[in-house]
């Protein structure tokens, strides 16, 4: 009986031991299954790893690059908004040079027209320069002729006028037995009036001459009138009298058709009296002793040849 305890437990030993046999085969199985696993996962962590340091070294090498990039983004946006500034104030001067430009059109073109004026000025002016030289040019050549009329009046005639206190006619040649005896008489103009200040020697009638010449502002007839009567005079050998009424300074008022200019040429003592100088000659030859301005230009200084310009004075040489 024993026995057959003993061979249902070495039964069931060995039945264990088959299990278990069994079971640790399957275990083995599972370990060499496990290990094999657990090594291929450590394998494919170990894949992992060295894929994720590779993907590190580069995300470190992306992120260099990147920050090299932004700082090139950054230089670029600051050398584009640099050049946007410039293009800005490019466009600015632009805009102000066209301005500009329109402003120096507008002034070229006023200058062009005042160009063109001063053109004009300068081309008249010019005109009137040459017209003035050939007049200069005339006014020369006729000089001499002047000088010879006034040389041959002072010479044959010996007529000067002096100014002092009034215009002093002074005439010599007339007395053939004293060709140096002087004839004189002072008349002055003064508020449109001409007043017979001196007489040397005395006429008679010289009122009503004076009364003429104040009516028909004929001072040159009144001066070669004078000029005969001093002849006349000496040729009769008989002078009047000093009358008071006709040497009277009081004028006769009669209204004259010039301005009235005073024959007064100062205190000036006889000595400073000096025989005024000749202007042109025939450039007022056409005037006649009536017209404006005719005893202005007689009792004034400087026109001592007023009386030579006359055509009523003039003598054949």
């Amino acid at each position: 009986m024993q026995s057959n305890v003993e061979d249902s437990i070495r039964k069931k030993m060995e039945e264990l031991s088959l299990v278990c046999d069994r079971e640790i085969a399957i275990q083995q199985q599972r370990i060499d299954s496990a290990h094999s696993t657990f090594r291929k996962f450590l394998q494919d962590a170990q894949l992992k790893a060295q894929e994720t340091l590779e993907i590190q070294a580069k995300l470190r090498m992306l992120k260099a690059e990147l920050r090299t990039v932004e700082a090139e983004l950054v230089k670029t946006l600051a050398a584009k908004t640099r050049k946007e500034a410039e293009r800005l104030a490019t466009v600015d001067s632009i805009a102000a040079t066209k301005a500009r430009l329109e402003g120096l059109k507008g002034l070229i073109e006023d200058q062009r027209a005042r160009k063109n004026e001063y053109a004009e000025i300068i081309s008249q002016q010019s005109g009137a320069l040459m017209e003035l030289e050939d007049l200069h040019n005339r006014s020369n050549g006729q000089r001499e002729e002047v000088e010879d009329a006034i040389s041959w009046y002072s010479k044959v005639l010996g007529f000067q006028i002096e100014c002092g206190h009034g215009v002093k006619f002074v005439f010599t040649n007339i007395d053939f037995k004293n060709p140096n005896r002087q004839y004189s008489f002072t008349v002055r103009y003064e508020s449109d009036v001409y007043t017979l200040l001196d007489c040397d020697p005395p006429l008679s009638h010289t009122k009503e001459l004076l009364e003429e010449l104040n009516q028909t502002n004929g001072l040159f007839k009144f001066v070669r009138t004078m000029r005969v009567k001093f002849q006349e005079a000496t040729a009769r050998g008989n002078f009047p009298q000093v009358i008071s009424n006709d040497q009277d300074t009081s004028a006769i008022s009669l209204s004259a058709p010039v301005s009235s200019v005073s024959t007064d040429c100062g205190s000036e003592s006889p000595g400073k009296r000096k025989e005024l100088q000749p202007v042109d000659f025939n450039r007022h030859s056409k005037r006649t002793s009536n017209t404006k301005g005719s005893r202005q230009a007689i009792l004034s200084p400087g026109s001592a040849s007023s009386l030579r310009r006359s055509p009523r004075f003039k003598v054949q040489k």
